[in-house]
């Protein structure tokens, strides 16, 4: 199995998860002469199941990334913590940029010429060309693991 593959099914195992973990508290209780709409216990035990299962993937995942050197990138999981800083790196430049341009200020703008002026205390265009170098950084280097999750082969 390719380590794609084996993302797509943990994906698929923590939604399986998630629609189990509802249905158990919406079937938790009932009414007194009534009959639940399903056995809360076997779908509890479905949930631990699949809960097992996703804890030996997850266990096999972060094994192969470990393991799996990208060159430059150094292991796949190094280049996952670059592909995360870089995200949030974007985020706040983005952030600073909007904030900067105003742009969060829905309809705020002077309405007299004797209220005063908001000045930007940063660079916005330097900031949107930052932020659109750091957005082509991500880009390359989620490239760079995606074709690296369908090269590998997951590690037992």
């Amino acid at each position: 199995m390719k380590l794609a593959e084996a993302l797509a099914e943990r994906a698929e195992a923590m939604r399986r998860v998630e629609q189990l973990r509802s249905r158990v508290v919406g079937s938790a209780r009932y009414q007194e002469g009534e009959t639940p709409a399903e056995d809360a216990t076997l779908l509890l035990a479905e949930a631990g199941e699949v809960l097992d299962t996703l804890e030996t993937l997850m266990a096999r995942i972060n094994r192969t990334n470990s393991a799996v050197d990208m060159g430059a990138d150094g292991t796949l999981t190094d280049a996952l913590a670059r592909r995360d800083v870089l995200r949030l790196r974007h985020s706040v430049v983005t952030a600073a940029a909007d904030a900067a341009a105003g742009t969060s200020e829905r309809g705020y703008g002077r309405q007299l010429r004797s209220e005063l002026m908001m000045l930007s205390a940063l660079p916005v265009a330097e900031l949107r060309s930052r932020a659109d170098a750091l957005a082509r950084d991500i880009r390359e280097i989620d490239v760079r693991i995606q074709r690296t999750n369908w090269e590998v082969d997951l590690r037992d």
